[in-house]
Order: C-alpha cells, then structure tokens, then sequence
C-alpha cells in the first residue's frame, strides 16, 4: 500500500509539473507572438495604417484589429475569463492611428497572456464550445486562437511589402 502511494504521489506531482511547464510554453508563445505583431504593428508607417491591397480587403489597421478582437474572443471563451469593457470592437474603432492601433494590440496580448497564466492546469482538456459552433478542449481553442492570429500577422507581410517595408525578421523561437 505505501508503494501504490508513493506511486500515485509521484505521479501527482509529474501531472503538477508537466502542466506548469505546458502553461510556461503557452505564455512563452504568446510572448513571442506579441513581440512580433508588435514589430509589425512598429515597421508599417503612420500614413500606411489605412493601406488596402484591394478595396474590399481590410486596411492594416483593421486586420490587426481584428486579430485583436479575435484573440480576445478566443481567450475569453477558451479560459473563461472576463473580458475587459469594450473588448472585442476595436475593428470598429473610429481611430485606427498607429499609437491607437498599438496600444489596443499590444493590451489584447496582455489579456491573452494573463488569461493564460490564471487557468488552471486541470482545466486544459475541459471541453468547452467555441463560438457556440464548435466543441473543443480548452487547449485546443487555445491553439486555434494562436493559429488565427498567425495567420492575420502573415497576411500583414503583404501590406507592409505594398508599403514599401522590408518585414520584421522572423520569430520562430
């Protein structure tokens, strides 16, 4: 019997450790991503901030606004956490300047990171329903949050290159 609890023990502890460590990874991605944006948001010039490559396609500004908006919607879902009073509408924002744009970029990061840190790591495979539309883990709306605001940065490169910038230096790491 103490062998099957210290067995148990052990294992308690690696499931504490191996989950401290996923949350760890999840915030050092997010980190990494906000630097990165924020690069992007930092290279394309104030008067570039409304640039559309075609005109039923969004401006700079409002893709990364809606990246925002999504990762708030994402991460709020995902981890249950409040978002924060006029969250989720800055894509219809009436100043999309670049100190604007930044500022509720940068924020939207924070509040992914910060909902993050606060999950506990029993509740990763939690299933929840994304969008009311989709049934997941919570890791898994997670991953797609991250996925979606990958793919929004990406579609940036184009508007910085129609802009006349070189894009920041990958990140992968």
């Amino acid at each position: 019997m103490k062998a099957l609890t210290t067995l148990l023990f052990f294992i308690g502890i690696s499931t504490v450790a191996f989950s401290q460590t996923l949350t760890d990874e999840m915030v050092k991605d997010w980190e990494r991503a906000k630097a990165y944006t924020l690069e992007y948001l930092e290279a394309m010039p104030a008067d570039k901030y409304d640039l559309k490559p075609t005109p039923e396609m969004r401006s700079f500004a409002q893709q990364m606004l809606h990246l925002n908006d999504a990762n708030y919607g994402f991460i709020a879902t995902a981890t249950g956490a409040a978002m924060p009073e006029g969250a989720g509408g800055s894509e219809k924002s009436t100043d999309q300047s670049k100190d604007t744009v930044i500022k509720l970029v940068s924020d939207g990061y924070d509040f992914v990171i910060e909902s993050i840190k606060k999950l506990p790591s029993g509740q990763f495979n939690e299933e929840i329903q994304l969008f009311g539309r989709f049934d997941m883990s919570r890791m898994k709306a997670i991953e797609k949050a991250f996925e979606h605001q990958t793919h929004h940065r990406g579609q940036t490169t184009v508007y910085l290159r129609l802009g006349g910038v070189t894009p920041p230096q990958e990140k992968l790491f």
